[in-house]
């Protein structure tokens, strides 16, 4: 136990508060600054005692936004999430965003109200059993039963969310045990886990590269929560190899490396879909293989042997054999693995893929064309944090914006929630107040969490929005078309507010814009605006998103648009 754990020790056995004190006391010794939350009658003594806590609190307009913000501070921020809410639907409210942490890897720690312990069973009012309907969705749960082990509780499970794979856990803490004074059990840390790197693995994977004529680097999202980006880099460097990303591993590569070939999977770029159905060796950092990644698993890359990399060594060999494993220590991996290539004609024939299968965004017409848009506004703010809702500008953005670091890149990727992008906004602007933030949003997933533009204009939080709106469910609409023979069911959106109209009355600046010539002013206006601002954006309801691996097909197999 180090000094710091000591003194918190000492103060913990001598001093005597309440669950709700011990409660955010373990937080600040834990390290975190900033809570998202939304008050209720359970969680009302936390509340209480958040009056005489140093903590900022960020007051979110629905649980769920809460949650998702937490996310997106987390992520922004390589920090620890934390959000609050009260029992019964406020608890519940939480799930979606606890779904989504688990999915994407997020530390994030949620804290509920519950009931008083007598009442707990008897279906009391806004009672429900969020032990229980947490489960398959976090890395823990902890119902707190007595409030001298509030502390040691919500240390551990700042503790849990953190260490090895990140995730969400969460703490049910029931009124009476918040309201009742205990002195605190202490709370031992326990030993750091020592990186250390498998030799004999990487002997074998080393040989594996040596025999390789066409490898390609693989990235996910791994790696950014890990903290390897400069590592993935150098390796990329030295290495040479021609290498792609996952959408959560957007940013991790350099994006002027001529071998970087961008995003793969069912919306990837062809240049990354094709050079990895021919390799002949993938070497895999932080990355899970999951589906939409890979498309009909059977036939990706049916060539190649594997060399996984992941901090969980529950991924290696999940989905595909791994020829060689290294869990954990990406840093010390990598640079293990480090050596030069004899692979000249292999980065000359994916250099050839990536020049011949460029995304075009020169659409015909006077209309706005979204890709053109996008790829323009990145470049006009390089250093700017996207978070992005879910839907064809998620995969636009996936495919045109220039990722600089991974940590500028904020989606929902596994669960896929629509309504995401808006309170990840909040969060990454409360924790990077310096650093420009855009959310990037439609008309169908802006609605789900709308309310959160009151937080923006409460607490000032200068977050450019652009909204794209096509009048419908976009990518529904888009499957409903190729798939189901033109036979479109419930996706038609064209009867929108005036969204412009709808941010104005929140006391956000909003102004729209329809025209391809009305583009370079509206990139200014939004990125100029002191204060919060969306720009509504009128697009084509016909435009897809291209190119697309049809479902059960190969990523070799893709559908693009029509010449």
């Amino acid at each position: 136990m180090d000094g710091q754990a000591k003194r918190e020790a000492a103060a913990a056995a001598t001093n005597t508060m309440t669950g709700a004190q011990w409660l955010l006391r373990a937080l600040e010794d834990a390290g975190v600054d900033t809570l998202f939350g939304y008050p209720g009658g359970a969680i009302m003594p936390v509340y209480d005692a958040l009056v005489d806590s140093p903590l900022k609190h960020v007051l979110t307009r629905h649980e769920q936004g809460a949650a998702l913000a937490a996310d997106g501070y987390a992520r922004a921020s390589g920090k620890l999430g934390v959000c609050l809410a009260t029992s019964g639907p406020g608890a519940t409210n939480l799930l979606t965003g606890i779904a989504n942490a688990a999915m994407d890897s997020v530390p994030l720690v949620a804290i509920t109200g519950q009931v008083a312990t007598p009442l707990m069973g008897t279906d009391a009012f806004q009672e429900v059993d969020v032990f229980g309907m947490s489960l398959p969705v976090v890395k823990h749960s902890w119902i707190v039963r007595d409030a001298a082990d509030v502390y040691a509780v919500v240390r551990e499970a700042c503790h849990v969310a953190q260490s090895g794979r990140p995730g969400p856990v969460l703490v049910d803490l029931p009124k009476n045990v918040a309201t009742a004074t205990a002195q605190a059990q202490p709370w031992n840390a326990p030993a750091p886990l020592t990186a250390s790197v498998d030799v004999d693995a990487v002997a074998r994977a080393r040989e594996l590269m040596a025999q390789a004529r066409r490898p390609v680097l693989y990235v996910g999202g791994g790696a950014v929560l890990a903290n390897a980006e400069q590592a993935v880099r150098d390796f990329a460097k030295v290495t040479g190899m021609p290498a792609v990303s996952t959408l959560k591993g957007l940013g991790t590569l350099d994006p002027d490396d001529p071998h970087n070939l961008g995003m793969l999977g069912m919306h990837g770029l062809p240049a990354a879909n094709y050079a990895v159905h021919d390799a002949d060796l993938l070497v895999v950092v932080g990355a899970r293989l999951d589906d939409r990644a890979t498309g009909r698993l059977n036939s990706f890359a049916p060539q190649a042997r594997v060399i996984h990399l992941d901090a969980d060594p529950a991924e290696i060999g999940k989905l595909r054999h791994a020829d060689a494993g290294l869990a954990g220590n990406l840093d010390g991996h990598l640079q293990a693995l480090s050596q030069t290539l004899d692979i000249d004609a292999w980065r000359a024939h994916c250099a050839g893929l990536r020049k011949a299968f460029a995304l075009r965004v020169d659409a015909p017409g006077e209309g706005i064309h979204a890709p053109r848009l996008l790829r323009e506004l990145s470049h006009a703010a390089p250093e700017a944090v996207v978070a992005c809702d879910v839907g064809q500008h998620q995969m636009w953005v996936a495919q045109h914006w220039r990722m600089t670091r991974g940590r500028a890149h904020l989606t929902s990727a596994g669960l896929g929630a629509m309504g995401y992008g808006l309170p990840a906004a909040v969060g990454a602007q409360v924790a990077c107040p310096d650093t420009p933030v855009i959310c990037v949003s439609g008309d169908g997933s802006i609605m789900m969490n709308v309310q959160e533009l009151a937080t923006l204009k409460r607490y000032h939080l200068p977050v450019k929005i652009l909204l794209l709106d096509n009048g419908c469910l976009g990518m529904v609409r888009q499957w409903q078309e190729l798939f189901n023979d033109e036979r479109y069911s419930e996706v038609d959106l064209s009867d929108n507010p005036d969204f412009a109209v709808v941010a104005r009355a929140f006391g956000i600046e909003a102004f729209g814009i329809d025209k391809r010539g009305q583009v370079p002013a509206a990139i200014e206006r939004l990125l100029t605006t002191d204060g919060p601002v969306l720009c509504h954006v009128k697009i084509d309801p016909r435009a897809n998103v291209w190119p697309l691996v049809p479902p059960g097909k190969s990523n070799a197999e893709m559908m693009e648009a029509a010449a």
